[in-house]
């Protein structure tokens, strides 16, 4: 084992680390549980109990329907304003409101019915399977008029920009890619392939739920179109929270929100009888929100805000190339490949390691080991680090436990069926 290798040299790494304070900010009650799987689930904000404990016994407790005016009806939009300051937005261009996959079945019906002349959608490989279920229901949806191409990872890892640039043409209509891939980790340039589909004369709709919270995103810089994203991985929004949804400013009165609800109609307390849109970002909502959910959001935003993007990144890459370095030493020899990019700029905060008996080694982790990471098929054993509670010495403990599983041969009681939840 080298010096880098070590324990200590682990806890010194701890010893240096300017967001060390934040682990303090979570709910650990287990110390000997290696929780790596923050890029699926982050970690509860102690903040959050005490937040959604003020909305149960005082908001609507005590003050009953009255909580509407005085915060829940504008909740969504205050709390899309933090977040619009973690991706580069300005604060009425961002909202909080339903699922990831609800805000982007809005959005590209949105952005197709804009471009009516132009008949591709450009999505890869690599994106989120349910932002292909979406792309492939709206096609279904609007007439089979459209055509829907998926650009190949030829290497599984990684979609190169020149591949891009081959099939986005005057006849796209939209461009839709995950900015950090779910299973790899791969980090499309944003800006790049913002302007690349820009001068093809392309809407750009940015899926951000793998990388908001956990690196910067400078959506204004880029110019880019449109986003959606989750809060319930970085951000630590908790179990189901509702995701945001980003129009930029100046394209927020020329598209048509395709579900029509009271909550993104103008005036809506009026009742009247016919659909008239809101102002600006409210017509892209729908109906009455979820505020016991979107309360809990706030406190792990407010940690984000307050650690700052760039020292959460300068600490992801520390420990994702820190992990990836125990794999090289102790991992590969044992049959494991790295199935995330090795060049840091183009990697998120999890790490993927590949196996032929990952499945298995991964019910190993979590029955035997306790580490819980994540699978997903075919191979991914992945890892997510979430910089604001990971700690360096947890990293190197959960890889000395996987050796420990392959070495030992502990995976080998479990059996190879696949599991309806990984």
């Amino acid at each position: 084992m080298t010096e880098g290798g070590s324990q200590a040299a682990a806890r010194a790494l701890d010893a240096r680390d300017p967001l060390a304070a934040f682990r303090a900010a979570f709910v650990v009650d287990d110390p000997d549980l290696l929780y790596l799987d923050g890029n699926s689930l982050g970690r509860m904000p102690r903040a959050a109990a005490a937040r959604v404990r003020t909305t149960l016994e005082e908001e609507w407790g005590r003050r009953l329907i009255r909580g509407w005016g005085e915060g829940w009806f504008t909740l969504g939009r205050r709390l899309g304003g933090k977040i619009a300051r973690c991706i580069g937005a300005q604060p009425d261009e961002v909202i909080v409101c339903d699922s990831t996959t609800v805000d982007l079945f809005k959005l590209v019906v949105a952005a197709l019915r804009a471009r009516p002349g132009r008949r591709t959608i450009v999505t890869d490989a690599l994106n989120f399977p349910s932002d292909h279920y979406v792309l492939q229901g709206v096609i279904e949806l609007l007439g089979q008029g459209h055509r829907l191409v998926v650009v190949p990872a030829v290497d599984g890892v990684t979609v190169p920009e020149s591949q891009l640039t081959a099939v986005v043409d005057d006849g796209t209509a939209l461009v839709t890619l995950s900015h950090a891939a779910f299973r790899s980790a791969f980090v499309h340039d944003l800006a790049r392939v913002t302007a690349l589909a820009h001068q093809a004369g392309a809407i750009v709709l940015w899926d951000l739920s793998h990388s908001v919270g956990a690196m910067p995103i400078d959506l204004g810089t880029a110019g880019a179109d449109l986003a959606v994203g989750c809060t319930y991985k970085y951000l630590c929004g908790g179990p189901g929270a509702p995701a945001f949804l980003y129009v930029r400013r100046d394209l927020q009165e020329r598209l048509v929100n395709p579900i029509w609800g009271w909550f993104g109609r103008r005036d809506q307390f009026n009742f009247d009888g016919d659909w008239a849109p809101g102002p600006g970002i409210q017509r892209f909502l729908v109906g009455t929100p979820p505020v016991l959910s979107t309360a809990a959001v706030e406190a792990g935003v407010d940690l984000v805000l307050e650690a700052g993007l760039d020292g959460i990144r300068a600490k992801s890459v520390a420990q994702t190339e820190y992990l990836i370095g125990l794999w090289e030493a102790w991992l590969a020899p044992l049959g494991f490949s790295l199935n995330s990019p090795r060049d840091a700029p183009h990697r998120g905060s999890h790490v993927s390691l590949g196996h032929p008996d990952g499945l298995r080694i991964d019910r190993a982790l979590i029955e035997d080991m306790r580490v819980l990471p994540d699978f997903r098929y075919p191979d991914n054993i992945r890892f997510g680090l979430v910089p604001l509670y990971t700690t360096f010495t947890e990293i190197h403990e959960a890889m000395l436990r996987l050796r420990r599983v392959v070495v030992d041969r502990l995976h080998e009681k479990y059996p190879r069926e696949r599991l309806a939840i990984t």
